[in-house]
């Protein structure tokens, strides 16, 4: 038999067969988190500061960035090379206009709650992404800096850091891709200081393949739970198989890992909800069946669940990255699939009564320049990097949709409105959550980190500050 090896600090050379030995495949692509997702007891505050309470959060990461002009901050009386060769179109919402291009989200606008003053000053897609989906600047950035353990963690790591769970549950998700580009792997999308045990979940495979695997976390055939217990003295023989090349320390993290992986194993809510074939043909139609929409309708089976934080990103590294050709690439390849997706997620989580305890946040790392510009070497033209001012989308969870809140300038350049930054986008998403945003973590040396420095965006809640 071909031996597989799971590459991990923590999980060297364990072969297929031993995985198989206790009820895992492996064969779905789960990133090198998949077996760490808990942590100590703590507890968040029961309700945010409105009494708010969202069950589950989840975050549709526009990765690369996509233009807020040509989206959910058109300025059709700017000038053409500002405005570009989209249209607006009204919505249900008097006074609020969304591109032409997403005319199912346009339909549904007394849901959604636009901010358009979202603002920070990286135009670096890596610098950026961390501080978009942490609340933080990245320590000490340069140009292109990896991940590393010193991060600010993500949402679903801190969460489960302050909130840990013991159900077979992670505390989040990220899918259908890892940002990931040669030798640059975006941070903000794992837990940083707080540890590997504390990862989302990452798991790397379309949805949409009709060979999507379903076994996640399904036992091997013929082991059922019971057996599977019985079987735990296996896995002190793979203990004492690493115990020479493995030390003290990594040793009782790879034990902690082990006693995960035997929850999740015994814990068949979380595989049920894997197996995307089980939902009707014309369910996973009305998503559409490309990768958005499949990787939301895998979203919204997570929330059921009980997944409390989804990260859908869609596509892959830098997928809305329209340096070049913006303007066929929006309206070709990504928002006609967006704008399905996210409209089906939307109506789905109402229908089954979820939209009003899960959160749906969409944005990309930074908007793109309020002029348009032609890359030397390309005949198509695009946008590049702007981080002055961009958009983020949110729906359910108590936000009052039908309203705008701040403003960018005419030409989408610079806010007219006050900015909106980083740090109160994940203010907002922790106190849904029922997590004080001013609650303490503690770094690999024990000492206090504030949890966020940012304020809740209260007009969300109060539709007290429309642009």
């Amino acid at each position: 038999m071909q031996t597989t090896r799971i590459h991990h600090p923590f999980v060297q050379d364990i072969t297929r067969r031993s995985l198989l030995q206790v009820g895992y495949s492996s064969a779905v692509g789960l990133g090198c988190s998949a077996l760490v997702s808990r942590g100590a007891s703590a507890e968040g505050t029961a309700n945010g500061s409105n009494g708010r309470r969202a069950k589950s959060v989840i975050v549709v990461f526009l990765t690369g960035a996509s233009s807020h002009i040509d989206t959910f901050d058109p300025k059709p009386d700017a000038p053409a090379e500002s405005r570009g060769e989209f249209s607006a179109i009204a919505t249900q919402t008097p006074g609020m206009f969304l591109s032409e291009y997403l005319p199912r989200l346009a339909a549904r606008s007394n849901k959604l709650a636009v901010v358009r003053s979202l603002s920070h000053g990286e135009n670096n897609h890596l610098l950026a992404t961390h501080q978009v989906l942490t609340g933080y600047a990245i320590p000490g950035g340069a140009f292109d800096q990896v991940a590393s353990r010193n991060d600010y963690p993500c949402y679903a790591s801190a969460l489960d850091s302050l909130r840990p769970r013991h159900d077979g549950v992670p505390s989040g998700v990220t899918l259908p891709t890892f940002l990931v580009e040669g030798p640059l792997t975006w941070p903000g999308q794992h837990a940083g200081f707080l540890g590997q045990r504390h990862d989302p979940w990452h798991i790397r495979q379309d949805p949409n393949d009709p060979k999507f695997q379903v076994d996640i976390l399904r036992l091997a055939d013929g082991i059922t739970s019971d057996r599977l217990r019985q079987r735990e003295t296996l896995l002190t023989e793979i203990n004492r198989q690493r115990e020479e090349s493995v030390t003290a320390k990594d040793r009782s993290q790879f034990s902690i890992q082990q006693e995960q992986a035997l929850e999740m194993l015994t814990s068949g809510q979380v595989a049920r909800a894997f197996d995307i074939h089980r939902e009707a043909p014309e369910v996973r139609d009305r998503y559409g069946r490309h990768m958005f929409g499949q990787s939301l309708l895998l979203a919204r089976r997570l929330v059921q669940a009980g997944v409390p934080i989804v990260q859908c990103n869609m596509g892959r590294v830098q997928n809305w990255d329209t340096h070049s050709n913006n303007f066929g690439r929006l309206k070709n390849e990504l928002l006609p699939p967006l704008d399905q997706g996210v409209a089906a997620l939307l109506d789905d989580l109402a229908s089954f009564g979820l939209l009003d305890e899960t959160l749906v946040v969409m944005f990309g790392e930074f908007g793109r320049t309020p002029k348009i510009s032609t890359t030397p070497g390309q005949k198509l033209a695009g946008r590049d990097h702007w981080a002055p001012v961009f958009s983020a989308v949110f729906a359910g969870a108590g936000v009052l949709g039908g309203q705008t809140i701040g403003k960018s300038d005419t030409i989408g350049a610079y806010p007219a409105s006050a900015k909106t930054s980083p740090a109160d986008l994940a203010a907002t998403i922790y106190e849904a959550l029922g997590i004080s945003h001013d609650a303490e973590l503690r770094d690999r040396q024990s000492r206090p980190v504030a949890l966020n420095r940012g304020q809740v965006i209260q007009p969300l809640y109060s539709g007290s500050a429309n642009g």
